[in-house]
């Protein structure tokens, strides 16, 4: 019995050594490895952290980098195409400018040409008059020698005056000679005048074109001053004198081939006076007055630009 004792004793001291040995600490060196290993991890998460975050503010800067380019060039781009809506309207401003222009000395330039051919017919005419002139008195002097008698006739020869006696003298209301210097004044006086205009020297012109009224009120030129005068207001923005000129030249030189340019422009004044009613109308009129002419196309084209019809019982009929 005490031998059992004593066994089971030491195999309770051989159990509790074991189990101190078991559950006795490592030993210092153990320890110190697995805590660097743990140190040597946490410097890699937090180097890892940091990598990541200087990753994410260098994608951040790019971005923002990216974002004021993006910006700087649509305000760049913005100003280009205000540059070049602002170029556009100049272009559009000084093309319309040059049209008008050229219009003013194409009109100009058909009005010295119709001056031409008016002084040529006039011309041919004083040719005519002096050729009739020479023609009586060629008939007169061969009247004359008709009754001379001849080489063979026996008698006398009777005492006829000279042969050129007879014609008679040029009177004194004939203005074949008068004409010309009257001619050359008018003709000068509206050169000038039109000159003067199609340089833009308004105010000059229009003293020019009245003095040539004043002087030659019965010259085939006058309608031709006096449309004139309605084109220099129109011009200077006066769209109501020009409008007063234009009728002018409608009721007093009805025959005048500036008629269907004054209905014209008489109609473009009414329009730019807001007189929209009566501007239709006079293109209507002289579109149907005058078919087929330069001022019935743009009578119709205007017409088309207000986006009505070009004759009142089309627009009736809608």
């Amino acid at each position: 019995m005490r031998t059992r004792w004593i066994a089971l004793a030491l195999a309770a001291v051989l159990v509790g050594a074991l189990g101190g040995a078991m559950l006795a600490p490592k030993p210092t060196g153990a320890v110190s490895k697995d805590m660097i290993q743990l140190q040597e991890q946490v410097s890699q998460l937090l180097q890892g952290q940091r990598d990541i975050r200087s990753a994410i503010d260098t994608n951040q800067a790019t971005l923002r980098t990216l974002v004021q380019q993006s910006l700087d060039a649509t305000n760049q781009l913005n100003a280009q195409m205000g540059l070049l809506q602002k170029n556009v309207q100049e272009a559009t401003a000084n093309s319309g400018s040059r049209i008008d222009t050229m219009s003013t000395q194409t009109q100009g330039l058909s009005d010295n040409l119709q001056d031409i051919q008016a002084r040529v017919a006039k011309l041919s005419q004083q040719m005519n008059d002096v050729q009739g002139l020479l023609q009586s008195i060629d008939g007169k002097i061969s009247g004359g020698a008709s009754v001379t008698p001849s080489a063979n006739s026996s008698g006398p020869a009777p005492n006829y005056p000279p042969a050129n006696q007879g014609a008679p003298p040029p009177s004194a209301g004939d203005n074949s000679a008068a004409s010309p210097m009257s001619s050359v004044s008018s003709d000068t006086l509206y050169q000038n005048a039109l000159r003067d205009f199609s340089t833009g020297k308004y105010d000059l012109a229009r003293q020019e074109f009245s003095d040539f009224i004043k002087n030659f009120p019965t010259n085939e030129l006058a309608s031709n001053a006096q449309f004139y005068l309605g084109e220099i207001s129109y011009q200077q923005g006066n769209y109501q004198d020009a409008l007063a000129q234009y009728e002018i030249v409608m009721s007093n030189y009805p025959k005048s081939f500036k008629l269907a340019a004054a209905m014209l422009k008489k109609a473009f004044a009414e329009l730019e006076l807001g007189m929209k009613s009566s501007g239709i109308r006079d293109l209507r009129e002289l579109a149907r007055r005058f078919p087929g002419s330069d001022e019935a196309r743009r009578a119709q084209a205007k017409l088309k630009e207000l986006g009505v019809s070009t004759t009142p019982h089309a627009a009736a009929s809608h």
